[in-house]
């Protein structure tokens, strides 16, 4: 069956350029034109990857994202006619998976279509997504569905902030340096700061201590980098 990919676009020439080069790759596009309508078909869970334009008549691409990921983890690629830094930083924190500034090639586009559902095909079988050792104390990783328990209640998590997190649990105690969790999480975000993981690593903290304020888990070390403490020898 052609895997369904949601186009969320208002300006019809665009649209209807992703959907011929969607199709004659084999994919199933759908369009809608407005943000809410975008949201209401995400709902039903039939599209494994959408396309998100960020100036929609109804509401900006960047609250679609944000909503989106409170319930889907399916990967998002931003449509944009800015290419600031500032919009791409803060695209790709909302949980969006990559970023294409207009005008741009279709079979570009098309491609980093086939290269995400590629990533998230192999994410359950990868090596990395065996459960960390932490999973027996603290933290449950349930690498085959992209969860992480803190204290047994559910971490509502963005796709970067999963995979932040799941990476410093799979070596407690580790100093993991910005540079290594780069290139570990963002590989393949293109024009990203280490200003992202420092972020991430802020928000993640936050979510952690609603749950338990005991202790602060996430441990940065100066110059260094990030660890986490699971309660058990690393």
């Amino acid at each position: 069956m052609p895997t369904s990919i949601l186009i969320i676009e208002d300006e019809p020439a665009i649209a209807d350029t992703l959907i011929y080069t969607l199709k004659s790759e084999g994919y199933l596009p759908q369009h809608c034109t407005l943000g809410s309508q975008g949201l209401e078909a995400l709902r039903s869970g039939q599209y494994a990857l959408a396309i998100l334009d960020i100036g929609l008549p109804d509401m900006s691409g960047f609250d679609v994202c944000r909503e989106a990921r409170t319930f889907t983890d399916i990967p998002i690629i931003f449509l944009t006619a800015r290419a600031g830094e500032i919009d791409h930083i803060v695209g790709l924190e909302l949980g969006a998976d990559d970023y294409v500034t207009k005008p741009f090639s279709p079979r570009e586009v098309v491609a980093r279509v086939r290269t995400r559902l590629r990533r998230t095909a192999a994410a359950p079988t990868s090596p990395t997504a065996a459960s960390a050792p932490a999973s027996e104390t603290l933290f449950e990783v349930d690498a085959e569905s992209g969860r992480i328990r803190f204290h047994g209640t559910l971490l509502d998590l963005t796709r970067y902030e999963y995979l932040l997190l799941k990476t410093l649990l799979e070596r407690p105690g580790r100093i993991y340096s910005r540079d290594e969790l780069m290139d570990r999480v963002w590989s393949d975000a293109l024009d990203t700061s280490d200003r992202t993981v420092d972020t991430h690593i802020k928000t993640l903290r936050y979510k952690l201590k609603v749950i338990n304020e005991d202790k602060d888990r996430i441990i940065t070390h100066r110059g260094m980098g990030y660890s986490i403490d699971t309660g058990k020898p690393s």
